[in-house]
């Protein structure tokens, strides 16, 4: 019996239709993927216009061009993109309001979160909370730095006001504590800024505004109206004049985004990706044994006349690598990220120009924060001493400076990187402690320049103490004061401190710099902390 046509091939039937099925299978896949595509095509800018309207007005960039402008070119791979909440108003928000990923900054990987203004005034949504987490998480694991470029306001109230979601809170802080000192953490305050976003800033090393445009702040004007009755504006409640200059909770204000950007770049550049990895060193393109004939004649031996301790600074190290870290805030005292000979240093020094150098509660807070940093990361000390002490008085005192004081006290103590003291000028009483000067913190080196002069007091201080009653009854008692002085003076000279072994020598000023190159290319990256079997140290504040 002849076979049926339908029959006389049945293998090339069965190929024919697994052939059929694969390109089904193909067409579905590549539908499928232009669906993707184009979702996430329509996060784009390019594809958001409308939306962006507002931002581009009241902003230099989208938090998209921010991130574009951080990293470097093509290298950008964003997580969580097409996440978004499913239900209530906020449906409709495109990334959840928030932009984060990862991206290689100056060639090097880096955790960037980037709040978006456009979708419910940058708000914080569940999803985006989550993926914020994720971020912070993906950092502290991988051991990169996180930035965080910051522009939107606290709980997205439209997303609802329930303990449902709430109540879980958030794991974000807590990563952001784990990973403080093990990698760097930058904020740059865009735009606004309160609530959440000044959360975040306040865990990080390193805060930046924009002026005129950025504010920072636990609660918003109309939020503290509210809540207290109290009516005061933008800029007078969180503005950059009040944040950065007056209150330092951020530690640079810029005019631009630009320039908001890029000084979180040099930030980094001093820094290593983690607390694991070594320095950065950049080429020593400045002479190593460089002299600087100005140094001479920069320092007045006379203590009461002033000058300006950032052009000291800028003679000491590599020429051009001097970058202040708040210095529109407690500018009694500088601190500096600086290079010698490519390596990357803190430098902490007394401004005689403000206070004449005092020691107040915020120059001891903005030196606190800035040794940890600098210990964390591996970055040698520098301190440059022209202290007259700490300042007395009632004013002194409301200001709890005992505790603010112990605080830069106790972060030296706990320190482990090199450090390295010289004495310009004054070296009195504690603040000459907290400079490290001398043993007090087992400098690898002390020095002093010729010019210095080292006392546990003012001596004009010390002589109307003690000996009121002895000039006072003098014929000439301002003489009398004045020869008091004068011998006391005598004592207080270099050389009395060198002759005790209080200091290792006394150089040249103009051999400043090649003297710490010297030390640090000797000294160990870290020291042997030596601490008792605790779990750890209690801050004084």
């Amino acid at each position: 019996m002849a076979p049926r046509e339908a029959d006389a091939h049945p293998v090339t039937r069965q190929h024919d239709d697994k052939e059929t099925s694969h390109v089904t299978t193909q067409v579905e896949s590549r539908a499928l993927l232009t669906d993707v595509e184009e979702a996430k095509a329509s996060l784009t800018d390019a594809r958001r216009g409308a939306a962006l309207e507002r931002q581009r007005k009241r902003a230099d960039m989208t938090a998209r061009e921010r991130i574009a402008y951080l990293c470097d070119k093509g290298s950008f791979q964003e997580i969580g993109g097409l996440a978004h909440p499913k239900e209530g108003a906020a449906k409709r928000a495109p990334a959840d309001g928030v932009v984060v990923g990862t991206g290689r900054v100056d060639g090097r990987w880096c955790a960037v979160v980037s709040q978006d203004f456009s979708v419910f005034g940058g708000s914080i949504g569940e999803i985006g909370s989550d993926k914020t987490s994720r971020i912070a998480h993906i950092a502290r694991e991988q051991g990169m730095p996180l930035v965080m470029l910051l522009d939107g306001g606290g709980h997205r109230i439209q997303g609802g006001q329930n303990s449902r979601h709430f109540a879980k809170a958030g794991p974000f802080f807590h990563e952001l504590a784990r990973m403080s000192g093990w990698v760097p953490m930058v904020a740059a305050m865009l735009g606004a800024g309160f609530a959440g976003p000044t959360n975040y800033a306040g865990m990080a090393d390193f805060v930046v505004m924009v002026r005129g445009r950025s504010t920072m702040g636990l609660a918003g004007p109309a939020l503290v109206k509210a809540g207290t009755g109290e009516e005061i504006g933008l800029e007078e409640l969180g503005g950059a004049e009040a944040q950065v200059d007056r209150h330092g909770l951020a530690d640079l204000g810029v005019e631009s985004e630009a320039a908001a950007i890029d000084a979180v770049k040099r930030y980094l550049s001093y820094l290593p990706s983690n607390a694991r990895q070594p320095l950065p060193l950049g080429p020593p393109d400045d002479p190593l044994d460089r002299r600087a004939e100005a140094l001479l004649d920069l320092v007045p031996a006379n203590t009461r006349r002033v000058y300006d301790i950032r052009k000291v600074i800028d003679h000491v190290v590599d020429a051009g690598s001097s970058f202040e870290i708040k210095p529109t805030f407690a500018r009694n005292i500088v601190t500096s990220l600086a290079r010698l000979g490519g390596r990357p240093v803190g430098v902490i020094a007394n401004q005689p120009m403000r206070l004449g150098g005092m020691l107040t509660s915020d120059a001891c807070d903005k030196a606190a924060h800035f040794i940890a940093v600098c210990d964390a990361f591996g970055l040698p000390l520098v301190y440059l001493i022209d202290v007259p002490g700490f300042s007395i008085g009632s004013g002194a005192e409301r200001t709890v400076l005992g505790r603010h004081s112990a605080k830069m006290v106790f972060e030296l103590g706990q320190a482990t990187v090199p450090r390295i003291s010289v004495v310009l000028r004054k070296g009195y009483g504690l603040g000459y402690f907290a400079m490290c000067g001398g043993r007090s913190f087992g400098a690898d080196a002390s020095f002093a320049w010729p010019t210095a002069e080292i006392c546990a007091m003012s001596i004009e201080g010390s002589v109307d103490v003690a000996y009121r009653q002895d000039y006072e009854k003098a014929a000439d008692p301002a003489a009398r004061r004045q020869e008091l002085i004068d011998k006391i003076r005598a004592d207080i000279g270099v050389l009395e401190a060198a002759g005790g072994f209080g200091i290792d020598d006394v150089i040249d000023p103009r051999d400043t710099r090649f003297q710490l190159i010297s030390v640090l290319s000797r000294a160990p990256a870290r020291r042997d902390n030596r601490q008792p079997p605790k779990f750890r140290s209690i801050v004084p504040i």
